[in-house]
Order: C-alpha cells, then sequence, then structure tokens
C-alpha cells in the first residue's frame, strides 16, 4: 500500500467477504488500497441489529449484546473516503468511531492475537441520533454475527422503494413502527 497513513477498519456487515458490499473491499484491495487481516471479535459486548432493509447497525452501548464477529482491514485515506462515502457518515447515517478487536483462530479467540496485542480499530456505528433507538426498537436483543440469514434479507440501495424518501427518513419510519422479534424485523425489511 502505497499511502504511508494506515487505518485499521473492524466490518461486520455487508463489506464482509460473501456479503453484498464487499465488491468495493474487493476493488480497494486490487488497487492496494486496503488489506484483508483476518477475522476478529469485538473485545467487548455490543448490541448489533437489523434495520429498514435488512441493513445491520452497529449501536455504540458497549456491554449489552454480544462479542461481535467481523473482519479486520488495514486501509489507506483513499479507501477511507470511499468507505465513509458508502457509509452516509457525511449525512449522519453512520459515524466511524474506535473500537478494540482480538484476532480470532479456528473459531476461538486467540489469547496473544499474534504479539499478544489487542488491535485498536475503527468501525462504523449508527449514527448516535437513532442507534439506541434502533436497539429499543429491536426489543433489546441483538445478533452475534451479521451471518448469510440476515445478508439474503439484506436490499441494494438501487432497488429499495424510495417513494422520494432518504435512508434517514426510513431508520426513523423503521424505529417508530411497532417492534417485532430480531428475525420478523430482518425479513419484513428485507
Amino acid at each position: 500500500m502505497d499511502d504511508p497513513k494506515q487505518t485499521l477498519i473492524f466490518t461486520y456487515g455487508t463489506l464482509k467477504r460473501g456479503f453484498q458490499n464487499h465488491t468495493l473491499m474487493h476493488d480497494l484491495i486490487s488497487h492496494n488500497d486496503a488489506v484483508f487481516l483476518g477475522t476478529h471479535l469485538t473485545l467487548q459486548s455490543y448490541p448489533l441489529v437489523c434495520g429498514p432493509h435488512g441493513i445491520p447497525y452497529l449501536i455504540n452501548l458497549p456491554g449489552p449484546g454480544h462479542r461481535i464477529r467481523g473482519e479486520l482491514y488495514s486501509v489507506t485515506g483513499r479507501c477511507l473516503a470511499r468507505l465513509d462515502d458508502l457509509e452516509g457518515i457525511a449525512i449522519g447515517h453512520y459515524e466511524r468511531l474506535p473500537i478494540r478487536v482480538v484476532r480470532e483462530r479456528d473459531g476461538a479467540v486467540s489469547e496473544d492475537d499474534q504479539d499478544g496485542v489487542v488491535s485498536d480499530a475503527e468501525a462504523y456505528f449508527a449514527h448516535r441520533s437513532f442507534g439506541e433507538a434502533l436497539w429499543e426498537r429491536n426489543r433489546r436483543e441483538g445478533l452475534s454475527e451479521y451471518s448469510e440469514t440476515e445478508g439474503r434479507r439484506y436490499v441494494k440501495r438501487q432497488d429499495r422503494p424510495h417513494q422520494g424518501r432518504g435512508i434517514l427518513e426510513d431508520v426513523w419510519l423503521f424505529v417508530a413502527s411497532s417492534p417485532l422479534d430480531v428475525t420478523e424485523v430482518c425479513e419484513r425489511t428485507g
């Protein structure tokens, strides 16, 4: 990677390998703007829920929820700008915040994470303006991993019924609708 400024990004949803938005990561890897560093788990538990259109949201409430399984990437500034754009940082859809993760090997957390170090990274969290409301809307029940099951319910941006609304309006409509269990929420919105 040519850019000397590197950031570690923890992905937990559609940017992971095998999911809908991984084509962006693949493109960034092929242009030497990202390097896959392996499967990791969050050091702390966090809520992870599905929102409108089957979109995954990590909620910045350390403690409740689960330790979240995802992937860690080292990325350049160019990559970060493209990821920020995808995640809607400028419009307040997600916000990129610090997170601590540890490497997973053979389905278990490594005690030494290669050098005995927990990685300080960043992740895209649901924006603080609605994150906690999403957690409440999902009855404080979350996922430990955004899996193939949830991934099948994801609706790509170009396939969403817009009806003149933006994603933030969809989020607030989702939050205001009646609560269902997590499975029903993902099925209903996907």
